[in-house]
């Protein structure tokens, strides 16, 4: 374990310290596209930082393979050349479409040269867990449209999600924490060497996400890009793809007693697939609603809009942060509810747990519909925004200049920012003519 989380902390320090420069080069390089009508930032802000997780990637590598235990993993497996090989090709589309903006075909075909080129090197699924029935061995095609598949969905689901300043970076770290804590209970509990790769893919790709962090919550200094989503999303899908190909059902133990004993305790086999497509089902939920959206008013499937999950958080009245908050309690609810039942898959708490937060989750959702109102003998020690009536004293004709309105405005607790529950970052202009001249500031 100590091997595992000094490689996670060398990662997100390498991915932290180069997010800087990296933002430097961004702007010198002009990786600034204009704002679109359905961004939320409302300044220009650089992109291209995957160049920093990609460096960070590497540096986890590295020093995982000089280290004593992990190093045995480079030895018994060829899995992270793999995993470094495909990084590499997904990562230069990624910057060459964060610089120009290449075509959509284009980036889905070196999604998936990026996938075969895993493949090539053995990170491909050799066989699925079928309940009452065992480990179904895949042919050589089966299990590589199967790999192809999983890289190709995760990493586009990783890129949709990305919409709002560190929401997919806390996303992904939040479904490779999962992850790890599977990967690692089965290397640890089991006693299996297979799943070894998988522990330490998990450990690096939470290591490049929290590096990253920082620089992007909001307001974001520079953005992950098609270069960092498409790069965390292949890096997901490679956990995955270890554990389910080269990890014996087998080897767990797991089909003992009775048909329904062992469709319950083949449950742990499925979570490997199913970890990775946690991330997938907030985004894909959206997916949904937004073709029903457009095709139900007439337009195109693939037009913009902002009808997203995201936006419409924004739009009911949460703030920016609380929004990804929100994002990210539903994603560690499906995760580590996943997690979770794969541990005892029979026990009612687990139910009854997801239940509740569940519930708690849809409290957050439709909080800002909600006002609360404080009680008249409260009103002088609550903000204004929570007190049943205001009075607001109509302002003389000689009182009305920016400094008495200003003072009216103190006197009486309202402020000149509108917005629901008065969280808003932008208030109203001035009413009053800009008396600049042109070019001055």
């Amino acid at each position: 374990m100590r091997e595992y989380l000094l490689t996670l902390c060398i990662t997100a320090a390498v991915t932290y310290l180069l997010t800087g420069p990296v933002r430097k080069f961004a702007i010198v390089a002009g990786a600034m596209p204009e704002i679109r009508a359905r961004d939320v930032h409302r300044e220009p802000t650089p992109r291209l930082g995957g160049i920093a997780m990609f460096f960070g990637l590497c540096a986890g590598l590295l020093v995982a393979d000089h280290l004593t235990n992990l190093s045995q993993v480079f030895e018994a497996s060829n899995e992270p050349r793999a995993l470094l090989s495909g990084a590499a090709v997904i990562w230069l589309i990624g910057v060459l479409d964060d610089k120009f903006e290449i075509d959509a075909l284009i980036k889905l075909g070196g999604q998936m040269i990026a996938a075969g080129v895993m493949v090539v090197q053995g990170l491909t699924i050799l066989w699925l867990p079928i309940p009452g029935v065992g480990s179904v061995a895949l042919s050589q095609g089966q299990g590589t449209l199967l790999t192809v598949a999983l890289v190709v969905i995760t990493i586009n689901a990783v890129n949709f999600v990305d919409g709002l300043d560190g929401l997919a970076a806390g996303m992904v770290c939040i479904a490779a924490a999962a992850f790890f804590l599977y990967a690692y209970r089965i290397w640890y509990s089991y006693g299996v060497e297979a799943a070894a790769p998988a522990t330490l893919f998990s450990a690096i790709l939470m290591g490049m996400c929290l590096g990253f962090l920082p620089h992007n919550m909001h307001p974001a200094r520079i953005f992950m890009g098609d270069s960092g989503s498409m790069l965390i999303g292949l890096v997901l899908a490679a956990g995955a793809i270890s554990v389910t190909g080269q990890v014996d059902p087998d080897a767990l133990n797991l089909y003992v007693g009775s048909e329904k004993e062992a469709v319950h305790q083949t449950v742990p086999v499925y979570i490997p697939l199913l970890l990775p497509l946690t991330i997938i089902a907030v985004p894909a939920a959206d997916l949904i609603l937004a073709i029903v959206r457009r095709t139900w008013r007439g337009q195109s499937p693939f037009a913009a809009d902002r009808g997203h999950l995201h936006h419409r958080l924004l739009e009911i009245g949460h703030s920016h942060s609380r929004a990804v908050l929100i994002m990210y309690f539903w994603s560690a609810l499906i995760a580590f509810g996943a997690l979770a039942y794969s541990v005892n898959s029979a026990s009612m708490w687990i139910v009854l747990g997801v239940v509740f937060l569940s519930a708690i989750g849809l409290l957050l959702l439709l909080l800002p519909r909600f006002t609360p109102r404080a009680p008249r003998w409260m009103e002088r020690f609550v903000p204004p925004r929570y007190r049943r009536h205001v009075s607001v004293p109509a302002l003389a004709p000689e009182a009305s200049t920016p400094a008495a309105a200003a003072a009216v405005s103190a006197v009486s607790g309202v402020s000149g920012v509108s917005g629901v529950n008065g969280a808003t970052a932008i208030g109203p202009r001035s009413r009053l003519a800009d008396r600049r001249k042109a070019g001055t500031r």
